[in-house]
């Protein structure tokens, strides 16, 4: 008899429903590098500030697989969408194609840690039987529920690849990385740089810090005041870039209660102490995690000093083997980021758009490969003879 015959698949929907140890035991199990996206902290720290909530178009609808027992062996964060901002892979044209045939593409389900595009574990279980019936559960949820689709995004390329056969499409993106040789300090690093790239971190690095010194704060360090700043900043470049950020003040300070020990502050200020930018980034057990950045005053090279350099240097002091340091980006080329692969699962129900995206994702995945491939041939290592 297969094991998965004695499941149960339900909707708890949003993570109140469900004990913080027991979503925390799944999502970040002890002999897994921890992920701090997918803690009950996190996630619910989204849904209960009100960003990832229904009135701002994320229903969260996470599944939780039971077995014969009534013990949760496996669990799915997914969200009801009625738009596909937030995502950071993009599926615009697909919903603009699906209109015009006159189809709906709203609403879809959504497997993924909202607004953050950090590669990681989505369907939580150690038994691949399991994830399969979680990514079926989401499918038959989505026909029940009128969803035109499900989507998996930035998971792991097994998940990925096991996800094909039941009819989930493989879509690959990418973004840039730090990897941490083992280095002891920022010197090591820079002596893998080729010597003119080499010359101009050092040169971007002096300049950004003309006048300034910046301030790191981790954990007990960071201050209502401090969170006050960083928010000033968030909105201030968040409504630059994206018109209207995603983010609240609400969500930042239940971070900041909930999740202390993972956060870091680099804070830019004058000999004077006026404040000028300020970056967030998480502490993972494999990674450090680059999330958010924002200035109140144009310096020179202050967001590659903030964002990319002071992060290195806290990796390796950390002795954490990556930074990953958002979507996006080629300019992080020339600051060491080499370009990784991200992965994504489509499950589309309507026939033609299926078959359009199928063909589709055959023209774009040898292009983003091939990409990947160019790119890493202009990283600003040394070349080896």
């Amino acid at each position: 008899m297969d094991g998965t015959d004695a499941l149960t698949i339900s909707v708890i929907g949003d993570l109140a429903n469900i004990d913080r140890g027991a979503w925390d035991a799944l999502a970040n199990p002890a002999d897994q590098p921890y992920d701090p996206f997918l803690s009950w902290d996190f996630l619910r720290s989204l849904e209960e500030s009100g960003c990832a909530a229904p009135e701002k178009g994320w229903q969260p609808a996470h599944l939780i697989a039971r077995d014969a027992s009534g013990a949760a062996v496996g669990a799915m964060p997914l969200y009801a969408k009625d738009y596909s901002y937030g995502e950071y892979v993009f599926d615009h044209a697909w919903a603009d194609a699906l209109q015009r045939a006159g189809g709906h593409y709203y609403p879809k389900l959504q497997c993924a840690v909202p607004f953050t595009p950090v590669p990681g574990r989505r369907i939580f279980s150690r038994d691949p039987a399991v994830q399969s019936a979680l990514a079926q559960g989401a499918i038959g949820f989505a026909q029940r529920a009128g969803a035109s689709s499900v989507h998996a995004t930035f998971a792991e390329e097994d998940l990925v690849r096991r996800l094909a056969p039941i009819g989930y499409q493989t879509r690959v993106g990418l973004q840039y990385h730090w990897f941490n040789k083992g280095y002891a300090t920022f010197a090591d690093f820079l002596a893998e740089l080729s010597s003119q790239k080499r010359k101009n971190i050092r040169r971007e690095r002096e300049r950004a810090h003309e006048g300034l010194r910046i301030r790191r704060l981790r954990a007990g360090e960071i201050s209502a005041r401090d969170w006050d700043f960083f928010f000033r900043c968030y909105m201030d470049t968040g409504s630059r870039k994206w018109g209207s950020p995603y983010l609240n003040r609400a969500f930042f300070d239940l971070l900041g209660q909930r999740m202390a020990d993972q956060c870091v502050l680099f804070i830019a200020e004058e000999s004077d102490g006026t404040r000028l930018a300020s970056a967030l980034n998480l502490v993972g057990g494999e990674a450090l995690y680059g999330r958010y950045w924002g200035r109140i005053a144009d310096v020179p090279f202050l967001h590659f000093e903030l964002c990319y350099y002071q992060a290195i240097e806290l990796a390796i002091e950390l002795k954490l083997p990556r930074v990953e340091a958002g979507a996006q980006g080629e300019h992080k080329l020339a600051r060491g980021y080499v370009p990784v692969q991200t992965f994504s699962g489509h499950w589309i129900e309507h026939d033609g758009l299926r078959n359009a995206v199928k063909h589709y994702l055959r023209q774009e995945t040898p292009a983003v490969v091939e990409e990947a491939e160019i790119l890493n041939e202009h990283a600003p290592f040394k070349k080896l003879d």
